[in-house]
């Protein structure tokens, strides 16, 4: 008969050794064990210890009569079925199952490698209640390697319904050896894919793009001339498809940091996250996930989210653990090479990129001898503008220690948005929901807004475009914006200037608008032209207000400089400059009666107001300010909506780029979250309409019928 010490030893043995071959697991082909029926590992020495144990129990309570085995083996099966659930990883605890537990003085009960993962990166608050924690537990990386999860994250998503094989079993299988080139992607017929669900869009002409221009002033004296006027071209995006089968299909590549400090409850977070956007791409998308730590590899190419696609990327995604350094390079690298060997690609094509530290790999910090960091290095030129397979990349830095300057630089180099994401429960989740509520509505393609001046002696003098390419021709009579991709029901402001000379007669003519952009779904060219920008030019001097649309973007597009400007202060420890840079451009919007009841406005004030509040010091700034203000500046730049983590307070202008798109995919994501979840985190969501009271006296032109020009599109374009 085996001692005490030899059963354990067996029984040990017995889980560490005794596994199924790494496989793919579906589903159906998960061992009875797991749903808490039946072992799917015989431990004999366990289960007679265990009914010794039991036995023992009975008789020292003196059991009038005794228990019939069924009744023992429903007890012992109870045991094993879940009591709580751990609020960090969302899996269960089960007390004698190999678990170690940890109660908090506040009387929650976590797993211990979660709850010690979390302290270790600064949380000392329970994530349930939010109380303060005066003792702490505490676990050594010497003690995490002996028990293997250092490098292993165990826990699996018990709402997530995916009954998976031990991870260490399954990070063998999507980490085999890359071949040279990407090309073994799913493929798609594009013949018949041209729309998600292979619907086709009918001989009616689509709706088109919407051009709406305002004037600064609605007349100038016929003497007099201006050498600055500014003229407001408003563009609106068509609205998304009645059905949702006949949007454009997305391909995605996301790219996952998986390095030591996501471990424990990041991780748990990501994940889920990561399960939301699978659910929601449709099978003519495709998705292709990297995961990078001190190296990068691909987990699988580019796959059709078919419940199949969908139920193996779930699995592949669950296995991540988290150990090593951050290479955010090679991650990029690797993300480029999946869109660059492409055999077909989809209309829509973007990048995903999430890091909650500072690349160790590539970028040297601090730089020798005072030098800038090169962050052009993180990026592949190979997908950047004028490169023939420009993808946008969208960057969310997690938690207070990302590198936000690297993150900002990487989004703004590829035309997409940074986003701050704090580490609250279900942060990653709903920045996520809203990047893709914008990517799986993408109606817009290859926009180019272009600028011609009408009557004689009118010049362009400036184009306030934020972070598109603008330029004027030389002549200065006429200019251009490369606008790009538009999300359904998406708007944008620009501001143009124009030299107006004085006239003779009732009016002139200032310039005309047009667009000609790629129907992201008809995949066909669409022209559209504005009626032409017209001022009156009567005898005597004329007094009138400012257009309110025109002043409003004015005040945007120098709050926008100004942020900028404070940033650059506070990079260099003058902190104080900084703050009253913001404060001034916020004391002048709030002194504008014009201005006193829009909402637009006061919320730029309160945005204004909380980046003057992180800019304050240097531990204020390094903690979050410095991820707050580049997120913001993204966001006027692009105007598009991007995170900025901890925005409850802000209800207006943080959310005011949001399309009705996001919101809808906002609250898909919330309404998922956990109940303990949606107490800790609950941001507003409703944007406010962008939509402007009308001008006392308006003068607004609004765009002609568009027409099609012959050419079209084939149906390739990354």
């Amino acid at each position: 008969m085996m001692t005490a010490w030899e059963r354990a030893r067996h029984a040990l043995a017995t889980r560490l050794c005794m596994r199924f071959p790494a496989r793919h697991v579906a589903v159906e082909d998960v061992p009875r064990g797991m749903d808490g029926t039946e072992e799917p590992f015989p431990a004999a020495a366990e289960e007679a210890e265990e009914e010794q144990q039991q036995d023992e129990r009975e008789k020292s309570v003196g059991a009038v009569s005794p228990a019939p085995a069924s009744a023992r083996r429903a007890s012992r099966s109870g045991s094993r079925s879940p009591a709580k659930i751990c609020a960090i990883c969302l899996s269960s605890m089960r007390s004698g199952q190999g678990q170690a537990l940890f109660t908090a003085e506040c009387s929650h009960k976590f797993h211990f490698h979660c709850i010690s993962s979390n302290v270790q990166h600064g949380n000392k608050i329970c994530p349930i209640c939010r109380a303060v924690w005066k003792e702490l537990p505490f676990q050594t990386q010497i003690a995490d390697a002996a028990h293997g999860t250092a490098r292993l994250n165990q826990s699996a998503w018990s709402q997530a319904g995916m009954l998976l094989a031990n991870p260490l079993d399954e990070l063998p299988v999507f980490r085999t050896l890359e071949s040279a080139v990407f090309d073994n992607d799913e493929q798609i017929n594009l013949a018949s894919e041209t729309a998600v669900g292979g619907g086709h869009v009918g001989d009616e002409i689509p709706a088109s793009l919407e051009i709406i221009t305002h004037t600064e002033f609605p007349a100038i004296q016929e003497s007099a001339s201006q050498e600055n006027f500014a003229i407001l071209i408003h563009l609106k995006a068509p609205h998304a498809p009645a059905s949702m089968s006949t949007r454009a299909p997305l391909d995605l590549v996301t790219v996952l940091d998986v390095s030591g400090s996501m471990a424990g409850s990041k991780l748990g977070l990501l994940k889920r996250a990561m399960r939301f956007v699978i659910e929601n791409l449709h099978p003519s998308d495709r998705l292709s996930v990297i995961a990078f730590s001190s190296s990068a590899w691909r987990l699988f190419p580019l796959r059709k989210m078919t419940a199949f696609g969908q139920e193996q990327s779930l699995q592949a995604v669950n296995s991540l653990s988290a150990n090593g350094g951050t290479n955010i390079a090679q991650g990029l690298c690797k993300a480029a090479r999946v869109m660059e060997d492409r055999q077909a690609r989809n209309p829509v094509s973007s990048i995903i990129i999430l890091s909650d530290g500072v690349d160790s790999q590539t970028l040297q910090h601090p730089p020798r001898n005072g030098a800038p960091v090169d962050y052009e290095r993180l990026v592949p030129h190979s997908i950047l503008h004028g490169s023939g397979h420009h993808v946008p990349i969208h960057a969310f830095g997690f938690g207070l220690d990302h590198d936000s300057r690297a993150m900002h630089a990487v989004a703004e180099m590829s035309g997409g948005t940074f986003s701050f994401i704090d580490d609250e429960a279900g942060s990653i989740q709903d920045a996520f929901a809203q990047c893709m509520g914008g990517l799986l509505s993408v109606v817009v393609q290859e926009a180019r807004l272009r600028i011609e001046c009408a009557d004689d002696g009118v010049l362009v003098t400036s184009i306030k475009s934020g972070g598109y390419t603008s330029g004027v021709d030389g002549d200065r009579r006429s200019g251009f914006v490369n606008v790009g991709r538009l999300y359904a029901d998406e708007e944008k402001d620009f501001l143009v200037t124009v030299r107006v000379p004085a006239a003779h007669g009732w009016d002139t003519e200032l310039i005309r608008a047009s667009v000609e952009y790629r129907d992201a779904v008809a995949a066909g060219i669409v022209l559209v032209e504005s009626e032409p920008v017209t001022v009156l030019r009567p005898a005597e001097a004329v007094t009138a207000a400012m257009s309110l649309q025109v002043e409003r973007e004015w005040h945007r597009v120098h709050a926008s400089e100004d942020m900028a400007a404070a940033q650059a202060a506070a990079e260099e420890n003058d902190y104080e400059r900084a703050a009253s840079i913001l404060e001034t451009r916020r004391l002048a919007l709030e002194s504008r009666a014009s201005l006193a009841s829009d909402r637009q406005t006061q919320a730029l004030a309160a945005e204004l107001r909380e980046m003057q509040e992180r800019v304050l010091n240097h531990q204020r700034y390094n903690e979050s300010g410095r991820a707050y203000m580049l997120s913001g500046m993204s966001s006027h730049s692009f105007q598009r909506a991007t995170a900025r983590g901890d925005s409850t307070e802000l209800t207006g202008l943080v959310h005011s780029y949001q399309t009705p798109s996001m919101v809808d995919m906002l609250h898909r994501s919330q309404a998922l979250l956990p109940e303990v979840v949606v107490a800790l985190n609950r941001s507003p969501t409703i944007a406010p309409s962008r939509n402007p009271p009308p001008d006392p006296a308006p003068v607004v032109q609004r765009s002609a019928r568009p027409f099609r020009l012959t050419k079209s599109f084939t149906g390739r374009s990354s």
